[in-house]
């Protein structure tokens, strides 16, 4: 297959970025950076997560979040919500899309989210249930599929096995993820290629961390498949509490970059982007992630595309 002409950006930082960041920011300064998320192009912007406080603390005013930012017209905010409370709770608050976290490793499964795959996946049916009669979209998640800081390899089947489950549950869409950012090309390419064989290479998405710098040639090598939706976080915030050393998400600037670089349409302003990477590094003390956003800093950004 070719490279698509054109590929939908799933924006995970005000969820995924944000959620192991020490730094606990105000609902304000959440919202400000969702509503400047949403004045880049961006088709989805992952707003939150309705899990436990107590587990994650940053995201504790999910619903106060979600209620004061500015939907744009076109663009979606999905949700996490790993079980019924979390749903019920979003479904109060008016969200119109929900995500379910799985993984191929049962040992970080019981690190994560403290159940087997199996059981896990018998908590998201009354999710996905309630989701089917209230109208609400599903989109489902799988971590680990090249690697686990626990169990090492991550055999194929096991991908392939939850993701077909998570579709027949009512997932519109399943995002591979790199949790630990161990993948290689080929280690990227023969994993979609295994879960295409269940589940339409339309419906996969790929979720990349780029621990080992990785990142961008394993969206080059799933992108050859047909892969057209990359989720990526801005300033490449984000992280995996649970192995040592396990960087961000590919941030992404970088994914644009490249995407524009190779004539692939994604209707984002890299300019906007890269902004919007930076405010919100500044105000978690940090430097972006982004190597784009690093030189674009340092030439200035008006010739940044569009």
């Amino acid at each position: 297959m070719t490279i698509p002409q054109r590929v939908k950006l799933v924006e995970v930082a005000p969820r995924d970025g944000l959620q192991n960041q020490p730094e606990i920011l105000s609902s304000d300064q959440k919202v400000a950076f969702i509503d400047r998320l949403s004045g880049t192009g961006l088709p989805v912007i992952e707003a939150t997560s309705f899990v436990s406080p107590k587990w994650v603390p940053q995201l504790a005013d999910a619903g106060d979040v979600f209620s004061n930012i500015k939907k744009e017209q076109g663009v979606k905010y999905p949700v996490l919500t790993p079980n019924m409370k979390g749903y019920e709770a979003a479904r109060a608050v008016g969200v119109k899309e929900v995500a379910i976290f799985g993984a191929a490793s049962d040992t970080f499964s019981y690190k994560n989210i403290n159940c087997s795959i199996a059981e896990s996946l018998a908590r998201f049916e009354p999710v996905c249930e309630a989701a089917a009669r209230d109208g609400i979209a599903v989109r489902g998640y799988v971590s680990c599929v090249m690697g686990c800081p626990y169990e090492g390899d991550i055999a194929p089947d096991v991908v392939v096995s939850v993701s077909r489950t998570l579709r027949e549950m009512g997932c519109y869409e399943i995002s591979l993820g790199d949790t630990i950012g161990v993948g290689t090309p080929e280690k990227a390419r023969a994993v979609f290629e295994a879960v295409a064989a269940e589940v339409p290479i339309a419906e996969l998405a790929a979720h990349f961390h780029d621990t080992y710098g990785q990142a961008l040639a394993n969206l080059y090598a799933v992108l050859e498949l047909g892969v057209a939706t990359i989720d990526a976080s801005v300033s490449g915030l984000g992280g995996c509490p649970y192995a040592a050393g396990a960087s961000g998400n590919v941030a992404t600037e970088d994914v644009v970059y490249m995407l524009h670089g190779l004539g692939v349409k994604t209707g984002v302003n890299l300019a906007a982007l890269a902004a919007a990477g930076n405010e919100i590094s500044a105000e978690l003390g940090r430097v972006s992630g982004s190597k784009v956003a690093q030189a674009l800093a340092g030439r200035g950004a008006s010739r940044a595309e569009e």
